[in-house]
């Protein structure tokens, strides 16, 4: 029985929204469930999948907050 975790950060794609909504949880949990029965033919009812939302400001990522590493980079690409 496959057991999925998926950690993203704690912020929306669209203007607005903060968070993963549950459409995309939704769509997240059929899309895993799915590649695991095609690729390993895993029946669906067999998967669990865990999604776990972190603060920006407890994720890091090169010795730094994220957002500071995201600003560091964008600035180096000259944005």
């Amino acid at each position: 029985m496959p057991f999925v975790t998926i950690q993203t950060t704690r912020e929306g794609t669209k203007d607005g929204v903060d968070h993963v909504t549950p459409e995309q949880k939704a769509a997240i949990h059929r899309g895993i469930a799915d590649l695991l029965f095609e690729v390993l033919g895993k029946p669906p009812e067999w998967t669990w999948v865990v999604i776990q939302e972190v603060a920006l400001e407890d994720w890091g990522w090169g010795g730094m907050p994220v957002l500071e590493y995201r600003r560091r980079l964008a600035e180096r690409a000259g944005r």
